[in-house]
């Protein structure tokens, strides 16, 4: 039955002769016990092992104190991850240095520990690997494996503006998790200039209607953290 945490807790017990001073009810109820915390952990590894962050990051680690405008009470709200049980999105915006790929990645980290299967992309890449896929034939196999994901994390969005297959391909994504699923979208970019990045005004409209009116947004200023 593969009870590892179970074994463990009970060899430990039989090593430490804790057991002689407990109840049959107490050494069931610790046995359980260990046996849910080993699957909980085995859990949170697989996730965190999956998600493929760019960093190790989490929410304790991250400077509320630099003035970059990061608003602490939004950030805690957010990182206790039920904007993905209400499938709702998060938009980070700001220069380059201040921090947006780490947030984004300990939101992620948060969301792993809470038991939601995350994935981390930079976007770029992501577009780069579906056109590959695309000529292989597997392309829609993977669309269908991102869509499964309950938080999808898109990072450095806007670097270079969109040929039509990656719009088509963003397209698609969004549109599968549009009410379904929470994506993190983190951009050097405000907001307002991603209509021109995406190009192709009905393409574009339909990706900002789905994504921008309801999501959280972020907006970091200040130097580059980097530099400190």
């Amino acid at each position: 039955m593969k009870l590892h945490g179970m074994l463990r807790s009970y060899q430990s017990m039989l090593s430490a002769n804790h057991h002689h001073g407990l109840t049959h009810d107490e050494v069931l109820n610790t046995l359980i016990q260990s046996e849910w915390e080993e699957r909980e952990n085995k859990k949170i590894s697989r996730n965190l092992r999956l998600a493929k962050f760019r960093y190790g990051a989490s929410i304790e680690e991250i400077n509320f104190t630099a003035a970059r405008g990061l608003d602490k009470t939004q950030v805690l709200r957010l990182a206790d991850t039920s904007f993905i049980g209400k499938k709702e999105n998060i938009l980070i915006t700001g220069a380059t240095g201040v921090g947006k790929s780490y947030l984004a990645s300990a939101l992620g980290n948060q969301a792993c520990q809470s038991g939601y299967r995350t994935l981390y992309f930079n976007t770029q890449k992501l577009f780069t690997k579906l056109k590959m896929l695309k000529a292989d034939g597997s392309y829609t196999r993977e669309i269908a494996r991102i869509e499964k994901y309950d938080l999808l994390i898109l990072d450095d969005f806007g670097l270079a503006h969109l040929d039509n297959t990656a719009r088509m391909f963003l397209l698609e994504i969004i549109e599968d998790r549009h009410g379904r699923k929470s994506t993190i979208i983190s951009s050097q970019l405000p907001v307002a200039q991603w209509y021109e990045v995406i190009g192709e005004s009905t393409v574009a409209d339909a990706i900002l209607d789905r994504m921008v009116h309801t999501a959280h947004r972020i907006e970091l200023k200040g130097d580059s953290m980097r530099k400190k």
